[in-house]
């Protein structure tokens, strides 16, 4: 059985880095806040910004389908190591 490392982020750290890492992956293509909220969840830019700067626990589903608009294999927005 696994040991868990003395070392492990915070659920807040976590979240703050892969929200960091989706804003990201979002701006290296020109995708607005306003763009990505609308067409790919039917909301408003809030939801993105709260995503972004960590203060919302994203489902894997929200996840697939922020990588799934952005073409990206999901992967890519939890790649969060030395980052």
């Amino acid at each position: 059985m696994g040991v868990i490392k003395d070392n492990l982020m915070t659920e807040k750290e976590l979240l703050v880095k892969v929200g960091a890492r989706i804003k990201e992956v979002r701006s290296s293509q020109g995708v607005s806040q306003q763009k990505l909220a609308v067409e790919a969840f039917n909301t408003d830019k809030s939801n993105i910004s709260r995503l972004e700067a960590g203060r919302v626990n994203a489902s894997i589903y929200t996840l697939y389908k922020v990588s799934s608009y952005l073409n990206v294999p999901l992967i890519d927005l939890l790649d969060i190591e030395d980052k």
